[in-house]
């Protein structure tokens, strides 16, 4: 009987070992049921989902919070007396040196004031007519859950869930 078990459990954890990194990180997964919803038409429950009124609050970061909550992974209220400011996320999770991974979290700088930003998570990355733009899935994109391209160039940080 164990060594069937051992055999099963074996099989089971080669399985999971093998499937490609980017599905078993990808953190993105469950803000795709959100696309589409707008901060004026479902003002109410994107207010219940984020716990700010996006009509009047930019609700970026607390869209990339709440999905993270709902995975019951820490959010950049870990890291940040300032949760919802898009640049919370500067020290959340692990830096990415090399490139994104779909399910990483990117911020990049918005405005002209240094404490301004976007943060969404990294889809894939695009190349036409000799650029290349990266594709986020966030909240707050033209006051909408939506995927939108932005200049990697532009990225002041791309940072992924740490694995324990």
């Amino acid at each position: 009987m164990f060594r069937k078990n051992a055999v099963g459990v074996f099989c089971l954890s080669f399985l999971i070992a093998c499937q490609p990194i980017e599905e078993t990180l990808d953190i993105s997964k469950p803000a795709e049921q959100y696309i589409g919803l707008n901060e004026y038409k479902n003002r109410k429950q994107l207010k219940e989902l984020v716990g700010v009124d996006p009509v009047h609050t930019e609700w970026c970061a607390a869209f990339v919070n709440f999905v993270l909550d709902i995975q019951d992974i820490p959010g950049s209220e870990s890291v940040s007396e300032y949760p919802l400011m898009a640049r919370s996320f500067l020290t959340w999770g692990e830096e990415v040196l090399d490139k994104p991974m779909k399910g990483d979290i990117v911020v990049f700088p918005r405005g002209g004031k240094l404490w301004q930003g976007h943060v969404g998570f990294f889809i894939k990355e695009v190349r036409y007519e000799n650029k290349i733009r990266w594709i986020i899935l966030g909240g707050n994109q033209d006051n909408t859950v939506s995927y939108a391209e932005f200049n990697p160039k532009k990225a002041i940080a791309i940072r992924r869930k740490k694995v324990n």
